[in-house]
Formats: C-alpha cells, structure tokens, sequence
C-alpha cells in the first residue's frame, strides 16, 4: 500500500529500484559531500535521501528503500509521520525558540511531567533538556559528581555513551573513537559488560575505593557495541551493588529507550529503577532532543549549574509528546509483537545459513552476528560488511554494529508485511554475500 505523505503526495512501497544504486545523482550528491564535509563521517555506502515516509526512503534518483535502521533508532514512529509533522507545523506558527533554561513555555512543562510520570519509580523526578544522547550523558555526568560529592565513574567495555570529551572518556566501543583525541577526563574505570563480580573483586580492590564513586554508567543493552543483552542477572545486580555503595546508577537509554525494545525504558525489562535516565535518538521522531530523568533528591543543583541555549526547544518538545502519544496508544506493542516474529524468523534463517551466529535483542532491537563458522565463533566482520552491501544494492537499509553483527532496528511503525519483506531481501542479501566467499 502506497504511503501517504503529510503533503498529500504518495510514496510507494519498498524496495524499488529503478537503477543500480548509486544512481547518477547519488555519485554526483555523494562528490559534492566529500569535497566540503568533515571526513570524519562514516558512510557505509552511498544513500543519498531525497524524501522519506514511515519506513520507506526514496534517494535522488527513485531508488526506494526499506528502512532497518530508522535513522540509527531515531525515526521512532517512522520518517515524516502525520502526527508528528502536524505537531512540529503548528508550534512552529506559535513559539520557535524562547530558551527553557532562561524562561518558561508549556511544550517543555508538559514533555518534563510526562516522563517524569512515566519513568520507573513511584518517586519524585525532575528532567533536564539537552540537545542530543551526549550531551544528556555530559550533564548526567555532572549531576552525578555534583549530587554524590565523588568524583570516580564507572562504565562498560563494548559501550557507546557519545564522542565529546566527557562522553567519549566513558565509551570503550571502537579504539578509533579515542585515538589521538587524550587526554580525556580522568578518573573513570571500566569493566566487562554483564559482569557485577569484575567490579567488587577488580575495579574496588585494585583501582577505586567503592565511596568515592559517584555513578555507573549502563546501557541496559548495548547499542553500537553489538546489540548485546546481558544476562537476566546483570542490572538487578548492578542496582544492589549501587545501592549497597551509595553509587548512583544511570542508565543510557538513548538507544534503547522510546518503546525500541517493546517497552518504554528497557530497564524494565528487569524490573530495576535507576536514578538517573538518558534520553534521546527516539524521543521526538528526529528533532534534535535529548533528556535526563533524575529522582528529585538527586536533581538539586544551583541556578547556573547546567543549562543550555537549544535544550528543550519547543518545536522539539511538541515533537516529542507527538511521539509519545503514538508510541503509548500503538507502537510500543507493535514493536514487541513484531519483535517475535523477527527474532522467530531469523532463527528459520539461521538453520540454512551457518555464517549467522547469535542472534539476540528485544523488541525491534535485535542484532545478528556473523561468525566464520560456528564452531569457534570466529567474528566475521568483512562477511557482515558485504552483507550490508548486499542488502543496500537490493533496497534494503541496514547498519552494522559491534564487531561482526548487524542490527535490525527499523521505525515502530513497522507492518507485518514490511517487516517480513525487509527480511527476505536480508536473506537474499546473505546468501549473495555467502557465495562471493566462496
């Protein structure tokens, strides 16, 4: 079915490809951009995007893809949706910018008591606004030393928090990310993602003392570090040893937070209350917003203290409860839903393809991993990288993640048939990259 767009053009379904991606007016976009734009930029290969609607993305020369990567896990309810388009319309006649840090407007009160309601807890919370996922990890990061009068921060290997200074101290997911970039903030440690142990027999007796900790930092799954759930035991583990300690637990949900794994915070998953959340990427459909949920004891700092000129902005807050809503009356249970019948589906695959190793997620946050062959386990990285291609060329969208795994992360719009045909091409574009190895 043709997807309506909020200007009353359509855009038909996908995967459509009209010629060979990239087309012409790609390679000439994609020029362009490398003469001008910072060659940090990471581009797994040449989509450029022209329009795009629910999970169909059209590039500049009528290509048209299916989206598995939701823009990174940011296009929660799907590119361009009605709603959310609707939403961003009218605040933007009313109130563009006024600064919440200075002033007051609704769209930002109301977006601060909704999360503040829905965040696990029965007790009081307050919500700061920021930008983006790093900076919500940069104040938190603050908070944290300011309300605990510590200094030490502890995160996890294989972890993703941001590439600013402070955020970038506490991700250990690619030496890339950090090399020539010291020195970074002192006084974090890291530990092995999944194990509580590592912390009390290692971190506490050999590197810091437990009461000069101020925070561990947690992605309740891990996000660019390869999709990776950790055992059922970790984050209830990890709420006692904070508790026991007097640390305070903050859990980065900028990836996997706003619905992605079926439920709204994937803490809850585990039935564990932290005492700080990060949001972002999924909150407002792709405005730039970000949030840190804190239980009021914990937010209690001076006027001045943090703050910033674009946080909270309204158009971006109207966004956001527009994604809300959606999320709450539909997606959140779509998203569980059809993260069965994924999951289901890619275990058919792997009977038939010995190159996929584990496969794990929540929700529609799933990540497949390639592996040389089963029995070692060997990561196959160049094997997932053709796959990627693979699925490009045949209109498929989808990012890698960690090591040698592939993420499966599409807009929670998602439909049944859309899912599963996502999944074919997938197939399609294993088995092509399977017999180029061979």
């Amino acid at each position: 079915m043709a997807v309506a767009y909020a200007d009353k053009t359509t855009l038909e379904p996908a995967p459509f490809i009209a010629v060979p991606p990239p087309g012409p007016h790609v390679r000439a976009a994609v020029a362009r951009d490398h003469r001008v734009t910072s060659t940090s930029n990471t581009r797994p290969y040449p989509l450029a995007v022209r329009r795009a609607q629910g999970c169909v993305i059209e590039d500049l020369d009528g290509n048209r893809f299916l989206d598995f990567t939701a823009g990174i896990a940011v296009c929660s309810t799907g590119h361009c949706h009605p709603h959310v388009v609707e939403a961003i319309q009218r605040q933007s006649q009313q109130l563009i910018h006024m600064c919440g840090s200075d002033f007051y407007y609704e769209p930002m009160i109301e977006l601060a008591e909704k999360l503040a309601a829905l965040a696990p807890g029965n007790g009081a919370k307050r919500v700061l606004f920021t930008n983006s996922g790093t900076e919500a990890i940069e104040a938190s990061m603050k908070l944290a030393r300011h309300s605990t009068h510590r200094k030490w921060i502890i995160a996890f290997y294989g972890a993703f928090h941001g590439r600013s200074m402070g955020a970038l101290s506490l991700t250990a997911s690619k030496v890339r990310q950090k090399e020539r970039f010291g020195p970074l903030v002192p006084m974090v440690a890291h530990a092995d993602y999944g194990d509580v142990d590592s912390i009390e027999k290692t971190l506490f007796k050999r590197e810091v003392p437990p009461d000069e900790v101020a925070a561990i930092f947690v992605e309740p799954i891990l996000g660019e570090g390869g999709y990776i759930v950790p055992p059922d035991d970790f984050l209830p583990r990890l709420r006692e040893l904070c508790t026991k300690h007097g640390i305070l637990l903050v859990a980065d949900e900028i990836q996997s937070g706003m619905g992605r794994t079926g439920r709204l915070f994937a803490v809850e998953h585990w039935g564990v209350e932290p005492d700080i959340i990060c949001l972002a990427k999924g909150l407002a459909s792709g405005m730039p917003l970000g949030a840190v949920i804190a239980g009021a004891d914990v937010m209690q700092w001076p006027p001045g203290s943090q703050g910033s000129t674009f946080g909270g902005n309204p158009v971006s807050c109207a966004a956001a409860l527009a994604t809300l809503e959606l999320i709450q009356e539909e997606y959140l249970e779509n998203a569980a839903r059809l993260g069965r019948v994924a999951m289901d589906r890619l275990h058919q695959m792997a009977e038939a393809h010995a190159c996929i190793g584990q496969i794990r997620g929540r929700g529609l946050m799933i990540g497949v991993d390639f592996v040389r062959d089963r029995a070692t386990r060997q990561p196959a990285p160049d094997l997932r990288d053709r796959i990627v291609e693979a699925a490009f060329k045949r209109g498929l969208a989808t990012l890698g993640c960690g090591e040698s795994a592939i993420r499966i992360s599409p807009p929670l719009c998602i439909t049944r048939s859309e899912l599963e045909t996502g999944l074919r091409v997938f197939e399609e574009a294993i088995a092509a990259a399977e017999s180029e190895r061979t």
